[in-house]
């Protein structure tokens, strides 16, 4: 059994991979840091209550963004099961089906969105991250990241507007009837909410003028992506499990070359 863990600035995301399916996913804020003996009493207990023994877990795999929680995670794994964690980074990469441009300064969590699209359709296509950065990751029918395309995240433009305006309210990520607010609620609403859905179209009408590839596949992820309902039509595909996906793909694909 695979643990794959993909630790970004939000949340850190666990799964349980036996090989065919996702048995079991589960989230931990990311501003949680507990010390190693910690993170071990909590991968126990989670994998407890599933009916799962420790032992059963053979290898695991890292996708980190933030670096203070690679070590601590990569030693929890090391202690509770003496499993050495792959960690992905740029010495994984020349090992993938995929070419990764700049591999120092790519999210290791986007080079997974892209593998695992690209395994999919072996083509032209672009994965739309809704995480605490809204990403759009391209990938050539090449089977190489052209480049990508980064803005603030939903959430993230919303606290923005907390942290530097006073007196707002709390504003449920729901999308308006009306691009017209009649109250505070609304208005924010529409801003946001709104104003991310013309967004992420226009900007996948660029990239997908730019690759001249009208039909280009485009998946969504991300813990945001069936959000914004009007955006389904723009998505052949909405998978959240996509970056776990691509943490397998990564994990099998880097263990044929060891």
């Amino acid at each position: 059994m695979l643990l794959a863990i993909d630790a970004g600035n939000t949340d850190i995301v666990f799964g349980l991979y036996d090989g065919q399916s996702w048995l079991h996913q589960w989230r931990v804020p990311s501003r949680e840091a507990p010390s190693t003996e910690a993170w071990q009493y909590r991968l126990v207990s989670e994998l407890f209550e599933k009916g799962i023994q420790l032992g059963d877990v053979k290898q695991a795999i890292i996708s980190s963004v933030v670096p203070d929680l690679t070590q601590p995670l990569a030693a929890m794994l090391r202690q509770a099961n003496g499993i050495e964690a792959l960690i992905v980074g740029p010495e994984v990469y020349p090992q993938l089906e995929l070419e990764v441009l700049n591999p120092d300064q790519i999210g290791t969590d986007l080079v997974a969105n892209a593998l695992a699209a690209y395994h999919r359709y072996k083509d032209h296509c672009i994965v739309v991250d809704f995480g605490t950065a809204l990403t759009f990751t391209t990938i050539s029918a090449e089977a190489s990241i052209l480049g990508v395309a980064i803005a603030p995240g939903l959430k993230t433009a919303i606290r923005s507007l907390f942290q530097d305006t006073a007196q707002l309210p709390e504003v449920p990520l729901q999308v308006p009837e009306s691009a017209i607010g009649k109250n505070t609620i609304h208005a924010i609403q529409a801003g946001t909410m709104l104003g991310y859905i013309g967004m992420v179209t226009h900007l996948l009408q660029y990239i997908k003028e730019e690759l001249s590839a009208p039909d280009c596949k485009v998946v969504a992820t991300g813990g945001l992506s069936s959000v914004l309902k009007p955006l389904s039509t723009q998505f052949d595909r909405i998978d959240p499990l996509l970056t776990l996906d691509g943490l397998v793909l990564i994990d099998a694909q880097a263990r044929q070359h060891t």
